[in-house]
């Protein structure tokens, strides 16, 4: 029997017991280690075939792909039963999963994660490429339902589809937000997610590299030893340069040690890049060679439902069920890490959540849990785009000078520098003082004060105690602003035949960093399949939409403020016709977008202010499901969220394993 045959054997095999008709999605299985990403050998396939005719007699059998994660050459069978089942290969899964491994090592850990494996996908691992995986296969391209106070306009959200999650597809960002932000989250009722605790979890997880050097002077606050790398980028666009200098003529002071919880200033902020071949950093790279042979990967598998047993009225999971039907059993604990998009619906689907929603959708209740995906915030975004002087290369040189862009590749491809280098590294976290005057700034809190009045919930009480509490105020960022070179906006890059076709752009963006618009996320349906009915709810009260306008403004005000201010001949996006208020809110409206940081849907609060896991994670009313992704944040810091998601990685191993 020669190779092929095996493969058809296999694929026939595997076609007849799960219905997968799609020979991409069988082709690669964790039965032998083989190389991460060779083809399996003779030997290798026949053991694939014998697995997988074995799975199919007990009816078990689970498509499983390599992850470049087991460091041993042995076998693995697919098992039904496991001590941790961990719904989710992303961000969170993979590396809450590693630790356990490490911390749990007589445990068996089964990490189940519905996209593929893709360790050799240049848009996933060039930074340069960053951004171009979203809205393909590797993206659920989430969609909201229509935005009434945004002119109806339908808002498209990212979220990972793929081993490693949204760390794969992300921007790379990686930076911290204010201590009193990781205070809040211990004052709203959970003991040990303190600042200190932070801190420690996140430093665990990474090696920052670029400290003792003018873009970072802090002494402590960051790790070194963890299996993320971050580093300030080497690829600084000449016009970049410009950066710094104009928010010292704003009055905005350099900050220079960002990560020890102290994020107000300007600053080059750090990628998850790893320095030795200048790619991607992320968790299916970073956590799963950590792993040993006790934690399993699946690929390409989605999961339908938690199952439940009850015990006087505690619910303890039993294991899951994946779309095709079949049960995978969990001794101890379920763990979800499915994200802030998906967790709720798998939720709801499993019989937790809103009696009253899950009985419209068809779905069994089973512990009745409101705050269920709820909460939901994000922090909406808005942008400016600026025509750059001819003297000034642009990354948008890469998308249409093919000559360019092919010497820029072979640069990159010899380890030298290269426009591929590039990641987003200039920001500046700010407060309302900074960006408007007293008076401005006065009407603007007395405007939050009266829309977080109206609900009256913890969450909105800790942002408004950030802006009234003057002890706070100054150290607690209102708002981030962003450099990305290359055009970046809503309006398009000129087409071909435009006169500005070939020109270079530069794009400024701000973003609202604690709005007080809560969203949502529910399903409306019992098929797991379905997509779930999302709201972000931006601009959707006068405080959010109000601020927003503010920031529009101010990037104009940095746009036309020495010497950025040399670099542009043009703004292109929304344009210097823009000037009166009504102008101003009707770009807001038509314009507003998300910068893809949603959290919040299970949140970590107590049960009475709408939590859905305490916090030790566990979800209410159950005795072993555990929910561990962006979802559980309760209330929005100032920072890109990865790296805080990481450290909730890290605390959640140590919870879990100090329980067992």
């Amino acid at each position: 029997m020669n190779s092929s045959n095996i493969d058809d054997l296999i694929f026939d095999c595997i076609s007849s017991e799960s219905q997968l008709n799609k020979r991409q999605d069988v082709c690669c299985l964790l039965s032998c280690d083989c190389v991460y990403g060779s083809q399996p050998n003779f030997l290798c396939k026949m053991s694939l075939f014998i697995s997988a005719l074995s799975a199919a007699l007990v009816g078990l059998f689970q498509h499983v792909e390599p992850t470049h994660a087991a460091p041993a050459q042995h076998e693995v069978n697919v098992q039904g039963t496991y001590d941790f089942v961990v719904v989710g290969g992303g961000t969170v899964g993979n590396a809450v999963a590693a630790r356990l491994g490490q911390r749990m090592p007589g445990s068996t850990i089964l990490v189940i994660e519905a996209g593929p494996s893709v360790p050799d996908e240049d848009r996933i691992n060039i930074p340069g490429l960053k951004g171009s995986t979203l809205g393909t296969k590797y993206d659920w391209n989430f969609t909201s339902i229509p935005q009434p106070q945004l002119n109806d306009r339908v808002i498209t959200q990212s979220r990972r589809k793929v081993l490693g999650g949204t760390s794969a597809i992300n921007l790379m960002i990686w930076d911290r937000g204010s201590k009193y932000e990781y205070d809040a989250c211990e004052e709203l009722g959970n003991p040990g997610w303190d600042l200190n605790h932070m801190i420690a979890a996140m430093n665990k997880a990474e090696n920052f590299s670029s400290y003792n050097r003018e873009d970072y002077t802090g002494i402590a606050g960051f790790g070194v030893e963890g299996p993320l790398n971050a580093v300030v980028n080497k690829y600084i666009p000449a016009h970049q340069d410009t950066w710094l200098p104009t928010f010292a003529n704003l009055h905005v002071n350099r900050n220079t040690a960002w990560l020890g919880g102290e994020n107000v200033g300007a600053a080059y902020h750090s990628s998850t890049i790893d320095p030795s071949n200048y790619t991607r950093s992320y968790s299916a790279v970073g956590y799963l060679p950590l792993t040993g042979s006790n934690v399993r990967t699946v690929t390409g598998v989605e999961v339908a439902k938690v199952n439940f047993d009850e015990e006087d009225g505690d619910y303890g999971a039993t294991g899951v069920t994946l779309i095709n039907g079949t049960v995978i059993m969990a001794r101890r604990e379920v763990i979800v890490s499915a994200g802030t998009l998906k967790s709720p619906p798998l939720l709801e689907q499993s019989g937790i959540g809103n009696t009253s929603l899950l009985q419209k959708a068809g779905v069994k209740a089973l512990i009745d849990l409101a705050g269920v995906g709820e909460n939901l915030q994000d922090h909406p975004r808005i942008q400016a785009a600026y025509q750059l002087k001819d003297n000034y290369t642009s990354f948008d040189r890469l998308k249409h000078d093919a000559e360019y862009a092919a010497e820029q590749r072979e640069l990159y491809d010899a380890n030298q520098l290269s426009a591929y280098d590039y990641a987003a590294s200039a920001y500046s976290y700010q407060n309302w003082s900074s960006i408007l005057s007293q008076e401005k700034e006065t009407k603007l809190v007395e405007i939050a004060k009266r829309v977080a009045a109206e609900h009256n919930s913890v969450v909105d009480n800790k942002k408004l105690q950030w802006l009234t509490d003057l002890n706070l105020s100054a150290s607690v960022p209102e708002a981030e602003f962003l450099l990305s070179d290359g055009y970046s906006g809503l309006k398009s890059y000129p087409q071909p035949g435009d006169p500005l076709y070939g020109k270079g752009f530069t794009t400024v963006f701000a973003a609202l960093m604690h709005p007080l618009a809560r969203g949502y996320v529910h399903i409306n349906s019992s098929d797991p399949t379905a997509k779930p009915v999302y709201d972000p709810a931006f601009a959707s009260n006068e405080y959010d939409l109000k601020a927003l306008i503010e920031l529009s403004k101010y990037i104009r005000r940095i746009a036309t403020t020495a010497p950025f201010s040399s670099i542009w001949v043009d703004e292109y996006e929304p344009g210097l016709e823009v000037n009166t208020n009504e102008e101003w809110e009707d770009f807001v409206k038509n314009n507003v977008n998300t910068f893809y940081h949603p959290v919040g849907t299970c949140a970590m609060l107590p049960r009475k202010d709408g939590g859905v896991v305490d916090s030790e994670l566990k979800v209410y009313g159950t005795r072993n499901l555990r929910v561990v992704d962006a979802s559980v944040i309760p209330v929005l810091v100032s920072a890109h969220p990865q790296t805080g998601i990481y450290g909730i990685s890290e605390r959640a191993a140590i919870l879990i394993s100090g329980s067992w």
